[in-house]
């Protein structure tokens, strides 16, 4: 708006001094006219033309100054009037902007930060199954069920594992036919992978999609040693439905003893073969509960001494 106020202002001065110019011109011309001589008098007929030319040229640039000053003071019907934001004692007079809220729903209280599980537990054990304390999941479809088993029995660390209890069962001779040596000790290898590949699609994805049953751990992650202890080994027997009620833990009864019950399959044959059956169902049995130990301590053990890190 200032802009074009100072447009129109310098235009209205160079019209007026246009005017002031022209008057000039006029004024000389007809000072000449009353000192021209024969000459100018036998040129009568035209001087009056130059006079009324010079008379409509002021008239023309008069015009134009008045038609500036009127289009100035003219409001454009399209224009807003501006409007005034402040008051007179110099504050805003708009509405104060609205104020973020902070949501109370997050504490900072470190109590309700325990039972945080992780993906690994000391960098190498596999621990997908865990669940944080406090967390509530939706249930898992067959397909995520047999995903969970894969990481479990493919996983790097899995293999570290069934080298240690190969070993184990070739110092004990657990399996006197399969020799001693490295091919002894390749025989206890892939018998034992396979127990703990059979063992983890039965209780971990098999069994569950039947009994929709949730094989995932939910951490306690607050109370007691032997409280939390006892919880741990609880649920080798007590899990969750999908439905979010407690049930008897048929994935991990039945489900471990279906593959122990498979591996007579390609165990050799012996007079005691039931009692190896039992062997190795308590022994799948025996091995979830340690880690179910190893699950329900970890972020307790990972906050004291890695501060949480890992």
């Amino acid at each position: 708006m200032k802009i074009q106020t100072l447009g129109g202002n310098l235009k209205a001065i160079r019209l007026f001094c246009m005017a002031l110019a022209l008057a000039a011109i006029l004024a000389a011309a007809s000072q000449a006219q009353e000192a021209a001589s024969e000459r100018e008098q036998s040129r009568a007929g035209t001087a009056p033309s130059v006079l009324n030319d010079v008379s409509l040229m002021a008239d023309v640039a008069m015009s134009d100054i008045s038609q500036s000053q009127a289009s100035q003071n003219q409001v454009p019907q399209n224009q807003v009037p501006p409007r005034k934001d402040t008051t007179t004692d110099g504050q805003s007079s708009l509405p104060d902007a609205p104020k973020p809220t902070v949501s109370s729903s997050t504490s900072s209280n470190p109590d309700e930060e325990y039972g945080k599980q992780n993906k690994r537990i000391l960098w190498v054990i596999p621990n997908y199954r865990a669940v944080s304390a406090n967390t509530h999941l939706p249930p898992l479809n067959f397909k995520s069920e047999l995903w969970l088993a894969t990481q479990d029995t493919f996983d790097y660390s899995d293999f570290i594992l069934v080298g240690a209890l190969a070993g184990i069962d070739m110092a004990g001779k657990s399996q006197p036919t399969f020799g001693q040596g490295a091919e002894g000790f390749g025989k206890y290898y892939w018998h034992v992978f396979v127990d703990g590949a059979v063992e983890n699609y039965m209780t971990e994805a098999i069994v569950p999609v039947v009994t929709k049953e949730d094989p995932r751990y939910y951490t306690m992650g607050k109370g007691g040693l032997f409280k939390r202890s006892g919880y741990a080994v609880s649920r080798l027997f007590i899990t969750r439905t999908n439905s979010g009620t407690s049930t008897f833990n048929l994935s991990e009864v039945v489900g471990a003893g279906a593959a122990a019950g498979i591996g007579n399959a390609y165990y050799p044959a012996q007079n005691n073969q039931w009692v190896k059956t039992y062997q190795r169902w308590g022994t799948q049995v025996g091995l979830d509960g340690v880690f179910n130990m190893l699950k329900e301590f970890w972020p307790d053990v990972n906050k004291a001494i890695f501060g949480g890190k890992y």
